[in-house]
């Protein structure tokens, strides 16, 4: 049996996991990184300094009970997409320990983009993994991503050609906003969606597209004015998650328009909503990850590294 780790250090979550190729069983830890009450997120700067201050301990808590000589291969997110010049601090700490832990263990380091590690994680998540090599259409949803890139796989990684995406306000950021107008804690996903789902109103929203993008800060604009006209926390909350779902499915629809039928595939924290995967599930039959494996995690890279040290091409 040998064992494969994967190290994900995104704006938000701390993650380790660990695949084995005997059993089929992913293994995973994550820390939140801590935020202030009040604050919408963290500074690179802060979060690297998370980053380096808890890897340690998520680590320790994976492996513990393991016998780390059946580590074979690490991987490790390094930078947010799979394209030339893409870059974020705090990927730095996930992928320096990897260095360290591959020089110490004396196995392979193999490296990939966050990105890229969302669609693996929904596509092993889900039991899809016949897209890996495939061609298909995948979204990316959280409060650092929100686009849409025709994802080509071979296998071991996904090449993502640009599609669609958000021209102002990522989802996640969104949600996250009025999620504190609210008075709910950051971060404020699954919250936002509790008081949504207590909503019994009818909800209409009109988002706008340019092309195929999508402009979403003027749910925020929406939000705060209802909340001014005296309409109810799960009004108000369901009025959001109604309009960044409306603004998707007008994204889905333009870019099946443009570049044909395909699968779909919608990963990121914000896909993890029930709402929204549940209505889209309905209209395009679209694979979604499980909600373990929809937030920011690094199941995903480990089983990259796992099908990259194995040469898996089907």
């Amino acid at each position: 049996m040998s064992l494969y780790l994967g190290i994900d250090t995104s704006n938000y979550t701390t993650s380790a996991a660990l695949y084995s190729d005997e059993t089929g069983e992913m293994r995973s830890c994550k820390r939140l990184l801590p935020v202030k009450d009040g604050q919408l997120g963290l500074r690179q700067s802060d979060a690297v300094f998370h980053h380096t201050a808890q890897l340690h301990a998520v680590f320790e808590e994976l492996v513990r009970g393991v016998d780390t000589k059946q580590i074979a291969a690490v991987g490790a997110s390094s930078r947010p997409r799979p394209v030339s010049g893409s870059y974020m601090p705090c990927f730095t700490v996930g992928e320096n320990t990897a260095k360290i832990l591959s020089a110490a263990l004396g196995v392979p380091l193999f490296t990939f983009s966050h990105q890229e590690g969302h669609i693996a994680a929904a596509l092993f998540g889900s039991g899809n993994t016949a897209l890996f090599t495939q061609r298909f259409l995948a979204f990316h949803v959280s409060g650092g991503t929100t686009e849409a890139v025709i994802s080509t796989g071979d296998g071991a990684g996904f090449a993502c050609e640009p599609a669609a995406k958000t021209l102002d306000l990522n989802a996640g950021q969104a949600i996250d906003r009025v999620g504190l107008m609210l008075g709910l804690k950051f971060p404020c996903g699954a919250q936002l969606e509790e008081l949504a789902l207590q909503n019994r109103q009818t909800i209409k929203t009109h988002p706008k597209l340019k092309g195929c993008d999508v402009c979403l800060s003027g749910v925020e604009n929406l939000c705060q004015r209802l909340i001014n006209e005296g309409r109810d926390k799960p009004y108000v909350a369901a009025y959001c998650l109604e309009y960044i779902r409306r603004a998707l499915e007008l994204m889905t629809d333009a870019l099946l328009e443009r570049h044909g039928s395909m699968p779909l595939l919608y990963a990121g924290g914000v896909m993890s909503n029930s709402i929204i995967k549940n209505s889209f599930t309905e209209k395009y039959n679209a694979v979604f990850a499980p909600p373990q494996y929809s937030a920011d995690n690094a199941a995903g890279t480990a089983y990259l590294c796992y099908r990259k040290f194995k040469n898996v091409l089907t």
